[in-house]
């Protein structure tokens, strides 16, 4: 086959996916993502020593942390912060009150 010879190239077309679809139909579909199991941690506060210093802790030992008492804890979803809360007890178990959740686009900022 000669170049003379070859069909002539169009440009490629495609469909406009959104108009088919219904309005709801293009909100999420989490249901897919309901059982994946995430880490949760929860930080008290932080603080940062020598590993002299580390080294020296045993039983007994107290570690002051910069945050002081009564100040709310932060709650971490695969090490991203979501919310803040307070240590509550039910039942002899420790568990916490969420005070303060972090709004999602507050959450996709600190990702960058």
């Amino acid at each position: 086959m000669t170049p003379q010879d070859a069909p002539e190239a169009a440009p490629a077309r495609f469909d406009d996916l959104r108009a088919d679809t219904p309005a709801d139909a293009q909100d999420l579909n989490l249901d897919v993502i309901l059982d994946v199991p995430v880490a949760l941690s929860l930080e008290v506060g932080r603080t940062r020593m020598p590993i002299r210093n580390l080294l020296q802790l045993n039983r007994g030992s107290v570690i002051e942390l910069e945050r002081g008492a009564g100040e709310p804890l932060d709650v971490y979803v695969n090490g991203t912060l979501i919310a803040h809360g307070e240590v509550v007890v039910i039942n002899d178990r420790f568990g916490v009150r969420l005070t303060d959740v972090v709004s999602p686009s507050e959450r996709i900022r600190r990702l960058r």
